[in-house]
């Protein structure tokens, strides 16, 4: 049975890396089950570790978070949503909710009037990436948003949509950002808590950390950034041999027959594939556009894929099944039971995969 296994020590690392560098709160962004790190498991953790704020985008991690969730701690939703159920179900779980145009801002007073509540909000900002958020110039319609009697406003944020790859944009964004709170401010409106930067921001932006930073991928040691960062990389796909077959010279393996023996071939076979989310990428996380480009050169290189045994990497012969890899092992001295390994994203393995903290 394949699992992934994260190992504490090193988040721990990134953790604290994170937070000299921020020098303000962290908000806790655990979508995507935790960045791929077990939405639970990876909140308890954050959580050991003095993090009180928690952001996702899906409804249904809610209920999930608020099973380990105590008093003082709280869930941002980062989705702006007009549908009256949704902005229901996040007033009721007494999330802080993101509001980012009106027809946001009437579904989310609608459902706090209906519960009798006045449910916290931050108001987003659109300075560039085109999905959520007030346009900045659309001063007037934000500024009526503070009208709302059941809604209470703590807080304003933007998203960076070039963090990962440019210093110049990003800087841009945030003036603009910063300009619009000000124009807000000077209409008597008061911002509260601002936040801006994600993870890329931080790590290759100065001055974004304002009044707090949310943070997903860099817990994993995975940020897109140039230079060093201090953080280290963990997290790996972890399964062993659970059969070895031998097969002629000339006999092919795999799907479409892709492999053919050379040799008397010796082969491992491994429950790994791409069902469990081996074989499904090969770009580097932490290169940015530069791993786009030599993924395409290993593609048309047809660079072999391996997987790791007991340390060493052995090619996999022909191609990755749903559930299974075929590895060339001849000559080497692998036996049942040994362990096998994949340096993958946390991202793209199987929710239903077990994720074990080492």
């Amino acid at each position: 049975m394949s699992c992934y296994c994260i190992e504490k020590d090193k988040l721990l690392n990134n953790i604290n890396v994170i937070k000299q560098k921020a020098g303000v709160p962290v908000i806790g962004v655990v979508k995507g089950n935790g960045y791929g790190f077990g939405l639970q498991q990876m909140a308890l953790f954050l959580k050991e570790n003095g993090i009180k704020t928690f952001a996702v985008t899906e409804l249904y991690d809610i209920p999930i978070l608020k099973e380990i969730l105590t008093d003082g701690e709280e869930i941002l939703v980062l989705r702006s949503t007009g549908d009256y159920d949704e902005a229901h179900f996040i007033t009721e779980n007494g999330c802080i909710a993101t509001i980012g145009s009106e027809s946001a801002c009437a579904a989310m007073d609608k459902a706090a009037a209906a519960l009798g509540v006045k449910t916290k909000c931050h108001l987003k900002i659109d300075t560039g990436l085109g999905r959520y958020g007030f346009l900045p110039g659309d001063i007037e319609s934000m500024k009526a948003c503070y009208s709302a009697e059941n809604l209470h406003f703590c807080g304003m944020y933007t998203h960076f949509s070039h963090a990962f790859c440019s210093r110049e944009k990003t800087a841009g964004a945030l003036a603009v950002f910063l300009d619009t709170v000000n124009v807000l401010k000077q209409n008597g409106i008061e911002p509260g808590l601002l936040h801006a930067a994600n993870s890329p921001a931080l790590f290759n932006n100065a001055g974004v950390s304002l009044g707090a930073v949310r943070i997903g991928s860099a817990f994993t040691g995975r940020v897109i950034a140039n230079g060093t960062t201090g953080l280290q990389r963990t997290g790996w796909l972890e399964s062993t041999v659970i059969a070895i077959k031998k097969v002629p010279a000339g006999y092919t393996v795999g799907y479409g027959g892709t492999f053919q023996a050379k040799r008397e071939t010796m082969l491992a076979i491994v429950p790994m594939g791409h069902f469990d989310g081996f074989g499904i990428t090969k770009e580097r996380e932490n290169a940015g556009v530069r791993s786009v480009l030599s993924a395409a050169k290993r593609f048309f290189k047809k660079e072999q894929l391996t997987l790791s045994i007991n340390g060493k990497a052995y090619p996999v012969a022909g191609n990755v099944g749903l559930s299974h890899t075929a590895v060339d092992i001849t000559g080497a001295p692998v036996k049942l039971g040994d362990k096998v390994t994949a340096d993958i994203s946390p991202l793209y393995v199987n929710p239903n995969i077990p994720r074990v903290y080492i």
